[in-house]
């Protein structure tokens, strides 16, 4: 019964996923999960996961399920910023706290912590185009269709292609923020395009594959066609110098001088979003839109991580050693001064700061 009375006592407080099937979501539900496990949070959240999977009608369905169960507050990774607005603004009237992270909702009454997915776009766009200068065929891998991650982020990049009549999109596929979904897209369009033929690549997931394709089809390490992409740790990996000394680098997972600028959604988003949930439950003012500082690194600005830690993340490293991240699509994007209560255990184990 005191086990009982305990439980009664925390904030119950539901973490709703959609798409699942890729690195990056698997990643931010980890350190959502050691957030609710630190000191610090362990004694105040009951935390529920449920994953809909890239199905609206299904997370609507759930949400209303985690409302009737008694949810203080639903932490969403949102399929669509409309679709769930109906069963949000229900939910609010209920009391309950919404509070989305990366993709966001459109209904006033939710929170959504994110970063600006337009600048992210623009910037991206901007510098693949300064590299080509301002004339070249390019292709473009896309994210999940509908999230409003997918649609600012492309819409912004093709409003900076289209000021310039000599950029031409020759192909481009939705990758859905996976590396093997991009290996299986640009394998389609390399049955109709060489990579002779192409100049330049805009991935919102998948540069580290795209050079990797690159060298397996002979491609030397110096003529690897610029790749305006993710923060994957394979991708930044891959932009160091060659011959820079990597513990653990071998095969495609190592440095070579590869033309980057990486960026990231940072997986931290769900873990302050569950943060500010139990802020708010406690009775304290939250925004109602959290701008994210948008992590933002060209080739010559890659920092390595001798060991990870908190102290060196804080001062600046961006890329860690193959043999702390076995895994090339792991987003590297994961130090925030606003979550100390995360590090590289909360995005590797799901286990959090001490």
């Amino acid at each position: 019964m005191a086990g009982d009375a305990a439980a009664a006592e925390k904030h119950k407080i539901f973490l709703s996923m959609s798409y699942i099937g890729n690195d990056w979501q698997a990643e931010a539900a980890n350190m959502i999960k050691a957030m609710a496990a630190h000191p610090s949070m362990r004694d105040k959240v009951d935390l529920q996961v449920q994953v809909s999977g890239p199905n609206a009608q299904r997370q609507i369905q759930q949400i209303n399920s985690m409302v009737q169960a008694g949810a203080d507050a639903i932490v969403v990774y949102p399929i669509s910023p409309t679709a769930l607005n109906q069963v949000v603004r229900a939910a609010c009237g209920r009391g309950v706290t919404i509070i989305a992270y990366d993709a966001e909702i459109t209904e006033p009454c939710a929170h959504n912590v994110t970063i600006d997915q337009t600048e992210a776009g623009q910037k991206t766009a901007e510098w693949l185009v300064d590299k080509l200068g301002g004339k070249g065929k390019i292709v473009a891998i896309t994210g999940v269709p509908g999230t409003s991650v997918d649609t600012l982020r492309t819409a912004a990049a093709k409003e900076v292609f289209a000021k310039h009549p000599e950029i031409e999109i020759v192909a481009e596929a939705p990758g859905m923020w996976s590396q093997a979904n991009a290996r299986t897209e640009l394998s389609k369009i390399l049955a109709t395009h060489k990579w002779a033929d192409i100049d330049g690549l805009w991935m919102q997931v998948g540069c580290f594959t795209a050079n990797a394709m690159q060298i397996e089809a002979g491609i030397k390490p110096e003529d690897l066609l610029p790749c305006a992409g993710e923060g994957s740790n394979g991708g930044r990996i891959q932009a160091l110098p060659v011959g820079t000394e990597v513990e653990g680098a071998n095969g495609m997972y190592a440095p070579m001088g590869a033309q980057r600028i990486s960026y990231a959604s940072p997986p931290y988003s769900g873990a302050l979003a569950l943060k500010l949930a139990v802020q708010k439950l406690e009775g304290k003012e939250i925004p109602k839109l959290t701008t994210l500082p948008l992590p933002l690194y060209t080739s010559e600005e890659m920092k390595l991580c001798e060991e990870g830690t908190w102290q060196e993340m804080s001062e600046g490293c961006n890329v860690f050693k193959p043999s702390i991240i076995t895994n090339p699509g792991w987003f590297a994007s994961i130090y925030s001064p606003d979550t100390p209560e995360v590090g590289l255990n909360a995005a590797l184990l799901g286990e959090p700061e001490q």
